[in-house]
């Protein structure tokens, strides 16, 4: 992800949630899993990745929502 966030710059942007930190937040998006990713896109919510995965599936998610 921080890879992607250099190359996605200045048109994606990239925040990191520690979900014991914010167990509502992570209540509210119903995140079960570590590793979440989640796409917003407009202020909602348009893609989500559960686990670790790789790098081309991350550049997928992003780029169809762009």
């Amino acid at each position: 992800v921080e890879e992607l966030a250099g190359e996605y710059e200045g048109r994606v942007k990239f925040g990191k949630l520690n979900v014991d930190d914010n167990p509502a937040i992570a209540s509210k998006y119903a995140i079960r899993s570590i590793p979440t990713l989640m796409v917003f896109k407009n202020g909602g919510m348009v893609d989500q990745l559960i686990g670790v995965r790789p790098k081309t599936d991350i550049k997928k998610a992003l780029d169809k929502n762009l």
